[in-house]
């Protein structure tokens, strides 16, 4: 015990010194705030990252340099900065991964999409994903799967209409977005609808997306992995495990029953597996599902649900789109797909949602393979990279009244989501953006406009709209702290 304490000691005065005096770092490093030593800068992170990254670029600069622990951290704040690291060298910043401690457990770093470097297999799976499962004629055909799901979430609001009851309008989108999912990849429902079991689901993966997310030691120093002193790594093991236990048991029961009539994007791996197992194994079958499950059901839910908030605080915003909605759809109907492009007042409030709360805030890690020049500084080997949307979207060089929800500002520009324009990237960009964009951004709109289009919603008496609680809870995903109970009401 004596030796590991000594080992320990020497390791620490080591790197102390080394953060001190520098010795061996290149001159053109990009601007950074002076660290501490042994922990670096990681006493300036705080419980909110994203806004404490903001505030340190606000004074550093977009292009900044972190020293959190012994790992070496490139924190990106810039539309101008973003397009280089996601566009212009796009491959030399997302070849691999930065891989959380968190997420090496039962294998799931090795198998998944989101952290597979980028080779046969993830080109493979990414190919599988977007000329197979969400290809455009994939999604034409599944759109009346979409419209029954959210007639099910209305249905469900009418009920609390009738008996002038709350809806948690975070639990009911939770709820639909997994149902959605549920079918779309197996055929049925993972859980009774809008029950406990559904709620007891989305608290496993809220779980997990905060742990993802959360500021681990380990990362920070490695000589703490025996350890996990924060007991992350136990806890996302859990969780992760009873997601993947029910998946797997869905599997194999698909797998046992040989061919089926269900054309669902299960039937499309099982297909593929058959005829060679080698390039799409169960594991790799396994994790692309839950991989869809985890992206897509948080982007949804915590998008619908801080959407509404936004529009209940602002009602004349509300009342706007409602009038928008009546128009071009007629009052009390749930919107289809084909309506989304005639209601661009609508698209114009899902992209405002997502400029003020992007569904991923620090856009999941990626890592400089090779040394690189960026904005002509040195950009070291092995350096993790984030890319903070959530500061680009509060830019006030940018954004006019950056902190005000005001959707009628993309009336008046072409900025869109889909990972060209980097003024607003809440999917991402180049290799890496989100595949499940096109599924996502079909089914929030329908969701949204029918909850708006056939009902009126109010808050509690006791709650000035202007007073609403819009406390974020930090993770791999921006989730709200606290949930919203609103009451639907017959429309007027």
């Amino acid at each position: 015990m004596d030796i590991l304490v000594f080992v320990v000691v020497v390791v620490f005065f080591s790197y102390a010194i080394f953060s001190i005096f520098g010795f061996g770092k290149p001159m053109n490093l990009p601007p950074s705030p002076t660290p501490l030593p042994i922990i670096g800068h990681l006493h300036l992170l705080g419980h909110q990252p994203h806004r404490s990254l903001a505030k340190l670029a606000n004074i550093h600069g977009s292009v900044m340099l972190l020293k959190l622990g012994q790992n070496t951290t490139l924190v990106i704040s810039s539309v101008a900065a973003a397009k280089e690291v996601l566009q212009k060298q796009d491959l030399a910043f997302s070849s691999t991964r930065h891989i959380p401690d968190a997420v090496n457990i039962h294998n799931f770093s090795k198998h998944s999409l989101a952290f597979l470097p980028i080779g046969t297999q993830w080109r493979f799976l990414r190919r599988l994903i977007i000329t197979n499962i969400l290809s455009g004629k994939s999604l034409e055909a599944s759109q009346h799967l979409r419209h029954k799901k959210v007639q099910e979430l209305i249905e469900y609001c009418n009920k609390a209409c009738m008996s002038n009851d709350y809806v948690d309008i975070g639990h009911a989108a939770f709820t639909t977005s997994l149902s959605l999912l549920s079918n779309t990849i197996f055929s049925k429902d993972l859980t009774g609808p809008y029950d406990e079991s559904s709620n007891e689901f989305r608290e496993v993966i809220g779980n997990i997306m905060e742990e993802v997310g959360k500021p681990n030691l380990v990362d920070f120093f490695p000589m703490l992995k025996v350890f996990d002193p924060q007991g992350i790594r136990r806890r996302m093991s859990r969780h992760v495990g009873k997601v993947l236990s029910i998946l797997e048991e869905l599997i194999e029961e698909r797998f046992a029953m040989g061919r089926s009539e269900h054309d669902d994007v299960l039937e499309v791996c099982l297909k593929i597996n058959h005829e060679n197992p080698e390039e799409l194994s169960k594991a790799h079958i396994k994790f692309l599902i839950f991989d869809m499950f985890l992206a897509g059901i948080h982007t949804l839910s915590t998008t619908v649900e801080w959407a509404m908030a936004e529009l209940l605080r602002n009602p004349h915003i509300m009342a706007k789109s409602k009038e928008e909605l009546e128009q071009v759809v007629g009052k009390g109907i749930i919107i289809k797909e084909h309506d989304v492009f005639r209601l661009p007042f609508l698209s114009s409030i899902v992209k405002e949602t997502f400029r003020m709360h992007p569904p991923v805030p620090l856009l999941v890690p990626r890592k400089a393979e090779n040394q690189v020049e960026l904005n002509g500084y040195i950009i070291p080997k092995g350096t993790q990279v984030l890319v903070n949307a959530w500061a680009i979207g509060q830019d006030p060089t940018i954004w006019e009244d950056s902190k005000e929800f005001k959707p009628e500002r993309f009336l008046e520009c072409q900025i869109d989501v889909r990972g060209l324009d980097f003024e607003l990237i809440p999917f991402g960009g180049g290799r890496r953006i989100c595949p499940g964009l096109p599924l996502s951004l079909r089914t929030l709109h329908i969701m949204l406009g029918s909850l708006l289009n056939n009902f009126d919603w109010k808050l509690d008496t006791s709650i000035h709209p202007k007073k609403l609680d819009m406390n974020e809870r930090f993770g791999i995903s921006l989730q709200k702290a606290n949930p919203i109970l609103i009451v639907p009401m017959p429309l007027k």
